[in-house]
């Protein structure tokens, strides 16, 4: 068997002629909603924020931090990534139902998601949440 004969197969039809007959307006691509990605985007950035505002939180409250402790072993961090996570998966969920079928900016969702990153990142930095404590 040669090497032409399994990467190109002979043609018995024309695909042009058959594109040409078969192709329709249902058949035109369609784009897909842009919700879910934003969704998840958005769930991100809350996840960060929510991170960062727990470990400020802690640090100045050890009512709070005593709260966030789910393993001694751990102290409060296990509370904080146990929050965010929850945060992300629960805003992930939600928005996806909002944005399911929808077209959200997705410039601004960005937007958005990367300040709350950027609050989340500054709230987890010592020198910040120590301010705090």
């Amino acid at each position: 068997m040669s090497r032409d004969s399994v990467y190109d197969p002979p043609m018995t039809v024309n695909p042009r002629a058959v594109e040409r007959a078969e192709a329709g307006p249902a058949d035109a691509p369609t784009a897909r909603p842009s919700g879910p990605a934003a969704a998840v985007v958005l769930a991100a950035g809350l996840a960060s924020f929510t991170l960062g505002l727990l470990s400020v939180l802690t640090a100045a409250s050890a009512s709070v931090s005593d709260a966030l402790t789910l393993s001694d072993r751990v102290g409060d961090l296990s509370g904080l990534t146990t929050a965010a996570t929850i945060v992300f998966f629960a805003a992930w969920a939600l928005l996806t139902v909002l944005w399911g079928h929808t077209n959200p900016p997705l410039v601004r969702v960005a937007a958005v998601a990367a300040v709350l990153i950027g609050l989340g990142l500054l709230g987890t930095f010592p020198p910040f949440f120590n301010l705090f404590g």
